[in-house]
């Protein structure tokens, strides 16, 4: 079934670090020998391996594919803009145009600057944290990507100089009293809190409230990190969801349909700074990305985009549900999170730890032509029937897991090495 895929991932790796230029894309997510290691393309919420294997894929790009793959309105702006040029010497209208879209769109954006990654964004937006409020200390909750200032509060910190490391400190989701105790620690000292308003788990009420609440009593810049929220939730986020307006937000993998780019934006007063903060790049008004993004965002207002990934998702987070119920599997599995996002948590047994139970988990999955790593990341053009046939898998896999746990035979019905718990980005 993987026979292209296993010799290409050895050529590959001769010569390419993890044979992946991102983590969450190689075999260390994806287990060798029962996985797909090579997209050769995509088409609507479908994608075909380089041995022909078709998948629905649940997995959209890591939630950057948020109509779909070659979908036309996007693939149109794209070719049209690409017979005037891709790069230039000075900025595009385009740019402008936006930018605008933003602004009309999310609740913190007065201003708006653009990159390329979701971890540029955020490193931009501490920077300017830091600028304005002078002050140095960052405080962190969720995923906000590979930069120092970040990934040195993390277990994956190696090359980062202790002096980094020192400058953040981390607080728990869900508790605000956790948050409460960093800022009496760091008294006039925390420049921003940082987070992911929401990944997995909800808010509880009233909890994005009072860090808005306690950001603004003492001076801190509050920062929602809404790379993976942003035209998900809700059109202008997880901040228009919620109805929390943060100071700065970012976003980024959805808006642009699979085509790099990421924003910044947030009050004048501080976004003005970044005419004097040092945040540029070559390509921040590159025009393909910006083309595609304003097309999805013009598609988003027209369409009921986020009515639609609601829908689907509802539909996923029942059927799961439903089928966990029946199968009295709720020690093991449970699902989580917004019906536009939702994750199957795979609980260990005292036998079997869960990275064990996930392993036969994604084997038995892309058995049955299903791309998927943990999460629900729906897309526009996933149908009914990818669904109910996801359904369908997910009932045939769960048996399957439950079968294997009463007859203690879960490593017998493993064809690879297990999963290593190598890094855990939430």
């Amino acid at each position: 079934m993987f026979k292209k895929s296993n010799a290409h991932l050895e050529l590959a790796k001769t010569i390419i670090p993890l044979a992946s230029q991102t983590f969450s894309k190689s075999f260390i997510q994806y287990p060798i020998g029962v996985s797909p290691q090579f997209i050769a393309r995509g088409e609507k919420g479908h994608v075909w391996d380089i041995d022909e294997n078709e998948y629905v894929d649940f997995v959209s790009g890591l939630l950057a594919v948020s109509l779909g793959y070659k979908f036309a309105p996007v693939d149109k702006a794209v070719i049209n803009q690409m017979q005037l040029g891709v790069s230039f010497s000075l900025p595009t209208r385009i740019e402008y145009e936006v930018a605008k879209l933003l602004v009309e769109m999310v609740p913190s954006a007065e201003m708006v600057r653009f990159t390329k990654t979701g971890s540029d964004a955020t490193s931009a937006a501490i920077r300017l944290a830091r600028a304005y409020s002078k002050r140095d200390l960052i405080a962190v909750c969720g995923y906000h990507g590979w930069h120092d200032w970040y990934i040195g509060a993390t277990t994956r910190n190696l090359g980062i100089p202790l002096s980094v490391q020192n400058c953040t400190v981390t607080f728990e989701y869900n508790s605000i009293s956790s948050l409460e105790r960093i800022v009496a620690e760091n008294k006039n000292k925390l420049a921003a809190v940082i987070m992911e308003p929401m990944n997995s788990r909800f808010p509880d009420p009233g909890y994005l409230h009072d860090v808005r609440k306690l950001t603004s009593e003492n001076g801190i810049i509050l920062i929602f990190d809404e790379i993976c929220t942003g035209l998900r939730l809700a059109p202008g986020g997880a901040q228009e969801y919620f109805d929390v307006t943060p100071d700065l937000s970012v976003f980024g993998k959805g808006i642009g349909n699979g085509y790099p780019i990421s924003a910044v934006m947030g009050a004048q007063g501080i976004m003005s700074l970044s005419s004097e903060v040092f945040f540029s790049g070559t390509f921040g008004g590159e025009a393909l990305s910006l083309a595609a993004c304003k097309s999805v965002l013009e598609f988003a207002q027209k369409n009921s985009v986020v009515d639609e990934f609601r829908k689907k998702g509802t539909k996923i987070i029942d059927g799961v549900t439903s089928i966990v119920n029946d199968s009295d599997m709720g020690n093991v599995l449970s699902m989580s999170g917004h019906p536009s996002w939702s994750f199957i948590n795979i609980l260990g047994t005292q036998k079997y730890p869960s990275l064990m139970l996930k392993t036969l988990f994604l084997q038995e999955m892309f058995k049955r032509g299903f791309l998927i790593l943990g999460s629900h990341n729906v897309n526009f053009s996933h149908t009914d029937r990818d669904i109910e046939q996801l359904l369908l898998a997910y009932s045939e896999v769960v048996g399957l897991m439950k079968a294997g746990l009463e007859n203690n035979t879960i490593e017998d019905q493993l064809n690879c090495e297990p999963l290593k718990n190598i890094f855990s980005v939430r």
